[in-house]
C-alpha cells in the first residue's frame, strides 16, 4: 500500500486511525521526550481543529494538528515516529497545514511553538521568531510565526 496523506476534523477520522494519531503522539512527546503533560488537551475536537497525518502499510508515521484561534492558526503536535524520521514526512505535513490555513483564513498569520534545535527547519516553511525563547515541559522552545499569505 502506498504511502497516504490526510486531513480531517476528529469527528471524520475512523477510530483506529484516531488512536493510532494519539499513540504516536503520546510514544513521542510523553513517552521518548519524557514530558509527563496532559497531551489530551481537549484542543483537537475544538471548532475548526483538524488532523493531518500520513499512513505507510496502514500505520500513522507522522501527524500534526491545524488550531483555529482567534487572530490567527496554530500548527503544532508535529510527531514523526522513530522509524520513519528523515523521509520528508513532516515537511510534506508542514506543507499540506500551511496550505490548509490559507484556505481555511488566507488572511491569518500562522503560529507554532518550535523546539528550539527545531527553528531552522521551521525557517524553511517561511516562520521566523516571533517572541522570547521560552521552555516547557524542560525543552527549550522558541515562539515562531508566518504571515498570512494575503498579507
Amino acid at each position: 500500500m502506498p504511502i497516504a496523506i490526510h486531513c480531517a476534523p476528529v469527528a471524520d477520522i475512523d477510530p483506529q486511525t484516531i488512536y493510532r494519531i494519539l499513540w504516536l503522539r503520546v510514544s513521542v512527546f510523553v513517552v521518548e521526550q519524557q514530558a509527563a503533560y496532559a497531551e489530551l488537551d481537549g484542543r483537537d475536537i475544538e471548532p475548526g481543529a483538524e488532523l493531518a497525518w500520513i499512513e505507510d502499510s496502514d500505520q500513522v508515521v507522522s501527524t500534526l494538528r491545524i488550531l483555529c484561534e482567534p487572530t490567527e492558526m496554530r500548527i503544532g503536535r508535529v510527531a514523526t515516529s522513530p522509524g520513519a524520521r528523515g523521509l520528508g514526512h513532516s515537511a510534506r505535513l508542514m506543507r499540506l497545514a500551511i496550505g490548509r490555513c490559507a484556505e481555511l483564513r488566507p488572511t491569518a498569520p500562522v503560529v507554532l511553538d518550535a523546539q528550539t534545535h527545531l527553528s531552522e527547519w521551521y525557517g524553511r516553511f517561511g516562520f521566523s521568531q516571533s517572541g522570547e525563547p521560552f521552555v516547557e515541559d524542560d525543552i527549550p522552545h522558541i515562539p515562531m510565526r508566518r504571515a498570512g499569505t494575503s498579507d
